[in-house]
């Protein structure tokens, strides 16, 4: 890196966005160089369930216990809105946990939490052993973070994003060179890194997004939508990188809001409107919906719609195409009560069968028969 970068880096570490690390002393001749190194993370058997998908086996961890997140009544408000409400939560060490929710749920405010960004107004939550109201900064030092937008430097190149925030994590010299060329290499950014990152593509700048958050070896990983946007070979990279990550043994939460990424998660949580919803993997949340689902294909698809949602019995109805997720908790008889109605609008019926629900019938339900109280964020 030439010294006009350096002299970049060092103007900016006193005032990066995300703030990862305690006071740095930048000044008295320092050169903003840390004060002490981090200490290395010490790899240890994960006694917990084997991780199927790629996922890890054991679990870098310093402490031991099985949970790596763990969170009681953990609550946030901003003046009358509860954006997070009594979350009650355990992320085992060394999977990928999925946060599934709309916008507005509450997921970003919860990571923020859990990062030591944000305090709570109350309950407590502990990340890799340690209080997120009184370790704060040692937290930040433990975890990685990937906001949702992004916030590096354009004017920086690859390279010297990198080597930036791994002095922000307060690597030595030695620890940030070989840090980075480790990790432009794991996420396939070596032939890019002296591009100016404003110049790369939006799959490419979510993969160096990714990079700064790994740059250094992060015991835990808190990814907060991190492929909104992206196209699906990009996204595919992206869960390529994820599982990598697993398999080394990180803990990885990762906020969604499209179910087919929840469905490559061990452990789903639902929220909405700042409240958990339900949890499980997602097998389980598939096996105890509650409700059966049916499929409905008729035209016209409105008519039909709406000739579903006036039958008794029915509790819910999504449009997909030319068909229709018809959910009851009625008994046999539905079926035909379904078609005798639609008959009688005059719409054509080519089928009503049971199927089993997807992610995305359980979400419906969950949301759909939740309190709404405050609105989350």
């Amino acid at each position: 890196m030439d010294g006009w970068a350096k002299q970049r880096q060092r103007d900016r570490t006193a005032n990066t966005v995300i703030c990862l690390h305690p006071k740095r002393e930048a000044v008295n001749g320092n050169r903003g160089e840390p004060t002490e190194p981090l200490t290395p993370l010490r790899r240890v058997q994960y006694k917990g369930p084997l991780v199927s998908g790629g996922c890890a086996e054991a679990a870098f961890t310093d402490i031991p216990m099985t949970l790596a997140i763990e969170t009681t009544n953990l609550t946030r408000r901003f003046g009358p809105v509860t954006a997070v409400a009594g979350l009650n939560l355990g992320v085992r060490a060394g999977e990928i946990f999925g946060f599934l929710g709309p916008n507005g749920a509450g997921k970003t405010t919860t990571i923020r939490m859990l990062c030591g960004l944000l305090l709570p107004s109350q309950g407590t939550a502990c990340v890799a052993g340690m209080d997120v109201t009184r370790d704060a900064e040692a937290i930040k030092r433990r975890v990685g973070y990937m906001p949702q937008r992004f916030s590096l430097y354009g004017d920086l190149t690859v390279e010297e994003n990198l080597d930036f925030f791994a002095g922000v994590y307060r690597l030595s010299r030695r620890q940030r060179r070989a840090q980075v060329r480790e990790t432009l290499e794991r996420v396939g950014l070596t032939d890019r890194r002296r591009t100016l990152t404003e110049h790369l593509s939006g799959g490419l700048k979510q993969r160096l997004s990714l990079a700064c958050a790994l740059v250094h070896a992060p015991a835990i990983l808190f990814l907060d939508e991190p492929t909104a946007g992206a196209d699906p070979l990009s996204r595919q990279h992206m869960w390529d990188l994820l599982y990598q990550a697993a398999t080394e043994g990180r803990t990885i939460l990762v906020t969604t809001h499209y179910v087919e990424e929840a469905e490559r998660c061990q452990t789903i949580a639902f929220m909405h409107a700042g409240r958990l919803i339900g949890a499980g993997s997602p097998d389980q949340c598939r096996a105890e919906l509650g409700e059966a689902v049916l499929e409905v294909d008729a035209v016209p698809v409105v008519r039909a719609a709406e000739a579903v949602r006036a039958t008794a019995g029915v509790s819910g109805v999504s449009v997909y195409g030319h068909t229709l997720r018809v959910f009851s908790r009625t008994g046999a008889e539905l079926p035909r009560e379904l078609e005798a109605a639609l008959r009688s609008r005059d719409v054509v019926v080519r089928g009503i069968r049971t199927v089993a629900p997807t992610l995305e019938d359980v979400f419906m339900s969950l949301t759909r028969t939740a309190p709404d109280p405050e609105r989350g964020r």
